[in-house]
């Protein structure tokens, strides 16, 4: 329950969650729950400098790994659950994604209300939030009013297959640093 995956995520799993990351975009983009890096791998492969990423996690033993792999990458050991607290002042900016592979569908649901909130507040209006999960069904309810909710085809190319949920606002700020949608 602690970690998400029975296995790293699979490269063509972390492959479309990095796709929804425009590397054009202004500013970090935050990983939730990296664990060993696949998906992180996949975000620096697709274009995001490592500079720009922010890796929160967990496991102490991960965040060594994580801090060897990517040295250029913020490493932050913390709840991303508490993402507030967890990263304190870490963000000099309004992310340009976060992407997440969090056991979301293992916490009750004002849990992962309470994440989606938080993670909003971090994001630039327009931007991302982009998650994983085992379920057919979304780990976040698509009726909850003021976002859009998109989802990839099942991947079937991960053990276990997977699909992968997109989230944004649906407000409207003034256009910086892109996003805007």
């Amino acid at each position: 329950m602690a970690i998400g995956a029975v296995m790293p995520s699979s490269k063509p799993l972390a492959r479309v969650m990095a796709s929804y990351v425009d590397p054009a975009s202004d500013g970090p983009v935050v990983e939730l729950g990296p664990g060993t890096g696949a998906i992180t791998e996949a975000l620096v492969e697709h274009g995001i400098a490592e500079s720009r990423l922010v890796l929160v996690e967990y496991d102490r033993t991960f965040c060594r790994l994580l801090r060897a792999r990517y040295p250029a990458a913020t490493v932050v050991q913390g709840d991303a659950y508490r993402l507030r607290r967890s990263l304190g002042d870490v963000l000099q900016e309004k992310a340009a994604a976060v992407v997440s592979g969090l056991p979301l569908l293992t916490k009750p649901l004002w849990t992962r209300l309470r994440l989606l909130n938080e993670v909003f507040g971090l994001l630039r209006s327009g931007c991302p939030f982009v998650q994983f999960t085992y379920s057919v069904a979304p780990p976040i309810p698509r009726q909850l009013a003021r976002i859009r909710v998109e989802a990839s085809e099942r991947i079937w190319l991960n053990l276990p297959p997977a699909r992968v949920w997109v989230y944004r606002r649906r407000e409207v700020e003034p256009a910086v640093g892109r996003c805007l949608a």
